[in-house]
């Protein structure tokens, strides 16, 4: 479906952005990773990606919270692949604490990297994707970017301003054949959850079955992961051409969180 298209995924070394990145990779598309690892596991990743699915697939570090390396993703991408047909932002980073002992520090990397890198890629992919009169963009956003909960004053703030960054930039790009969309996931089991679930269930003295449970009763009425594999395939729905005029919409992944 995705045959001659190229694509930019940030955040694409595991979990979330890895599994888009598969995804994208399985219905022909070339992709550009970004994310942080071992320089030989992201090695590995990438050869991987173009043995099993036959498409190129690049690697580019770039900081998140620079611009000036952001855009320097952006244009590896247009040389080494062609040019930007799809990008996901899906880069995030977490902290939790009050508001009165978060650290700013940490405030300002969390907007850096969840809202700010997003304005930066798209401002740098737009205009090619305007002259190829086809675009698709994909901003993960979260549950969080439609609710809040306690402690996570940066990622709240920076996931509602993603998905209102994504109702602007899908109203200017309306007749350009670009269309620009939000996901929303709820609790999704990646390695860095999975490692969460397991310090928590041996600090409590309980099994990791049970520990997953309580970890998706707090949110979820439906007590089910989604999977990296799941918003793979919602992102790959959005690139193609039935959901050629959804924009500007936030689609929840979520097991029944926001439905609340």
């Amino acid at each position: 479906m995705l045959k001659g298209k190229n694509a930019v995924v940030t955040g694409s070394t595991s979990g979330i952005g890895l599994g888009i990145a598969r995804a994208l990779a399985a219905q022909g598309a070339n992709v550009m990773l970004n994310g942080l690892g071992e320089k030989g596991e992201i090695e590995a990743l990438r050869a991987g990606i173009e043995r099993e699915f036959a498409v190129k697939a690049r690697y580019f570090h770039a900081d998140m919270t620079m611009p000036e390396e952001i855009a320097g993703l952006i244009a590896a991408a247009e040389k080494d692949l062609g040019s930007v047909d799809v990008l996901v932002n899906n880069a995030g980073i977490q902290h939790v604490a009050q508001i009165e002992d978060f650290p700013p520090e940490k405030w300002d990397a969390i907007i850096a990297i969840n809202l700010s890198s997003s304005f930066h890629t798209i401002r740098a992919a737009v205009p090619g994707m305007k002259a190829r009169k086809w675009g698709r963009i994909v901003n993960i956003a979260s549950a969080h970017g439609l609710v809040a909960s306690v402690q996570k004053v940066a990622y709240v703030a920076a996931k509602h301003g993603l998905v209102g960054l994504t109702k602007v930039v899908a109203l200017e790009t309306a007749n350009d054949g670009i269309t620009c969309n939000a996901i929303c996931p709820g609790w999704v089991l990646t390695p860095l959850v999975q490692q969460q679930i397991k310090a928590r269930a041996k600090a409590g003295g309980r099994s990791v079955k049970d520990e997953e449970l309580a970890l998706l009763s707090e949110k979820q009425p439906m007590h089910t992961f989604s999977t990296p594999e799941g918003i793979g395939a919602l992102t790959v729905f959005l690139c193609g051409d039935a959901a050629a005029t959804m924009t500007g919409a936030a689609y929840s992944i979520d097991g029944g969180w926001t439905a609340q």
